[in-house]
């Protein structure tokens, strides 16, 4: 028996980008936005700084949510991975698109 495919990702960033709020044709909000994340990691045993911009989209309650959030808040965010895909499977874009299923904005002192 075969372990379960993981695809699971939690980001803390900020909101920079934001399009207006849409509708499916099944009248469901979609939001897409993009998040910001800057970080010091540690790789190989150097610190490194690290500055990403990531495409993201919300669907449903969530991309109500996200649509009322501040611009340049920051929040945890999670979800999935994901490459756009046309109609019939094809793959549009190779890009990923981090598909949230949550988030929680931060408390900063």
């Amino acid at each position: 028996m075969s372990a379960p495919a993981l695809n699971r990702l939690e980001l803390t960033a900020r909101l920079v980008e934001r399009a207006p709020l849409r509708l499916t044709p099944a009248g469901i909000p979609v939001l897409d936005c993009v998040l910001e994340h800057q970080s010091e990691q540690v790789e190989a045993g150097s610190r490194r700084q690290v500055n990403a911009q990531i495409r993201s989209m919300a669907v449903g309650p969530l991309a109500e949510q996200l649509e009322r959030m501040e611009m340049g808040c920051e929040a945890r965010f999670a979800g999935f991975l994901a490459t756009p895909a046309r109609r019939g499977g094809v793959v549009k874009t190779p890009r990923l698109v981090f598909h949230l299923q949550a988030f929680q904005t931060t408390v900063t002192p």
